[in-house]
């Protein structure tokens, strides 16, 4: 048990949580970085046929969105075993070891379809346990004594993950195509037993927050009794639904599920945003290989292009925080999150203009240089700055402290679905199904119109929706 008395003394804690974060990314990250190139290559494509393209690169898409979706989805059951029984230390434990056996299985079924896919689902359920308690257990560190010093740990925290994202994007696509798939794949894993190692070697120093026991008043049941209330009583009415929430949980869980419901009517938008972003680390990368990528002298690799997004995240979210909005409301304009937020949207539209606009070069047989996608990623994440972080500030200052697991859980799961969405359309795709007439360019000009229609509902939402906080962020 660490110290936490001195005011403006760092715990001794926080070197091993950001150390164990930063080697914890670089393993998802790096694997992430070639894992769509590599199944074409090795599993759906293996002799390069170009009769296959189309339904292989289906595949791959599929694949690595469904993984996005489980990696992304089972944090919300590593969130409450964490909170309700085990501890936000032995599941980052018990976990980490998980992600470990993923990752060497990897490594060693890069031959081997079924090893290698079980791999797959055993880092999702490996990132499902660590990945919503690195960050809540950083913040259990500090007491009201170190509260000051709170922001700059996030901080390292945040440059951690960052730093580990961008240097696995360079490096291990390099070592794919020297070296091949197993070293690629097994560099990874040892950062991962890295990030373990790193996590047990400071359980000594670790504030630990016991599990609070499984509450009665759950988003579940809570959810479940509307449902009842809804369906076989036949009450329509939220007044109505409300009454029969507050007879068996009490006023406070009405008031906390009114709040979350807020939260929710923003955030049903939000997968769309997800479908469109994490395309960059599949279908973009597979646009990249039929593009001029000599840029400032190098002959970038397919994979190698997808770091921009983490060296601008660096940069973007100072330059908004102290210069961009700051200046914004200098010269009158009002920056809600809410506009922010519609704002990222019309960003990720434009970046999927200028990659349809690149596939359509394709598509006629010209070979457009790889500005377009770095340009595209220059929009992109400016767009996921404005609604990545945003979004989860707003859902905190739309709830009361007892709902703030529960939305942190709810947002992760906004990038679950939005993937989800994206693997059944590259499945249609990949069956000759619906969408497999949404092929080349006409695929990305799908996404554009999707989004584009999202964000117009999501712009007259917000003005339905009333622009303060249900609960004030002091509470």
């Amino acid at each position: 048990m660490i110290d936490t008395t001195k005011k403006n003394t760092m715990p001794g804690s926080v070197a091993y949580i950001v150390g164990n974060e930063a080697a914890e990314r670089f393993s998802f990250y790096g694997m992430r970085a070639i894992l769509v190139t590599f199944l074409v290559a090795h599993f759906y494509n293996p002799m390069d046929d170009s009769a296959l393209t189309v339904k292989a690169e289906a595949q791959a898409n599929e694949t690595v969105h469904f993984f996005i979706f489980m990696a992304y989805g089972l944090p919300i059951v590593g969130a409450f075993l964490a909170d309700w029984f085990w501890g936000r230390y032995k599941v980052i434990m018990w976990f980490s070891l998980i992600y470990c056996l993923g990752h060497a299985m990897l490594a060693i079924f890069e031959q081997h379809y079924e090893g290698f896919y079980t791999g797959l689902i055993l880092v999702a359920l490996g990132a499902g346990g660590v990945k919503p308690n690195a960050s809540a257990n950083l913040g259990d560190q500090f007491t009201h004594h170190t509260e000051s010093i709170r922001s700059k740990a996030f901080e390292l925290f945040y440059f951690g993950i960052n730093t580990g994202s961008f240097l696995s994007m360079m490096t291990i696509p390099w070592f794919y195509a020297n070296f091949g798939p197993a070293i690629a794949f097994g560099i990874p894993g040892i950062f991962m037993g890295l990030s373990t190692w790193l996590f047990y070697a400071g359980r000594k120093k670790y504030v630990r927050v016991e599990p609070k026991g499984f509450p009665k008043a759950n988003l579940l049941s809570v959810s479940w009794l509307s449902l009842k209330t809804w369906l076989w009583k036949r009450k329509t009415k939220w007044v109505e639904i409300a009454s029969e929430i507050k007879d068996h949980y009490g006023e406070e869980t009405v008031n906390n599920f009114s709040a979350i419901g807020r939260v929710l009517r923003i955030f049903a938008f939000i997968p769309i945003f997800w479908a469109l972003y994490d395309q960059s680390s599949s279908e973009w990368v597979l646009q990249a290989r039929n593009m001029d990528r000599l840029f400032l002298g190098i002959e970038w690799l397919p994979e190698q292009i997808q770091a921009i997004n983490a060296v601008l995240i660096l940069v973007y979210v100072p330059l908004f925080s102290f210069v961009l909005y700051p200046l914004l409301r200098k010269i009158g304009l009002k920056v809600t999150p809410l506009r922010k937020i519609s704002l990222g949207f019309v960003l990720t539209i434009c970046a999927f203009l200028f990659i349809a606009v690149a596939q359509e070069k394709i598509d006629a047989g010209q070979t457009p240089g790889i500005i377009y996608q770095i340009v595209a990623y220059t929009l992109l994440t400016a767009g996921e700055v404005m609604i990545s972080l945003t979004g989860l500030e707003y859902a905190f200052t739309q709830s009361p402290k007892s709902t703030k697991s529960t939305i942190t859980a709810i947002w992760l799961l906004t990038n679950s679905l939005g993937n989800l969405l994206v693997s059944r359309i590259n499945a249609s795709i990949a069956a000759d199904g619906f969408f497999a007439r949404f092929e080349g360019a006409a695929y990305f000009w799908l996404f554009v119109g999707i989004i584009s229609v999202c964000t117009v509902f999501f712009i007259r939402v917000t003005y339905i929706t009333e622009r303060k906080p249900i609960y004030s962020t002091s509470e």
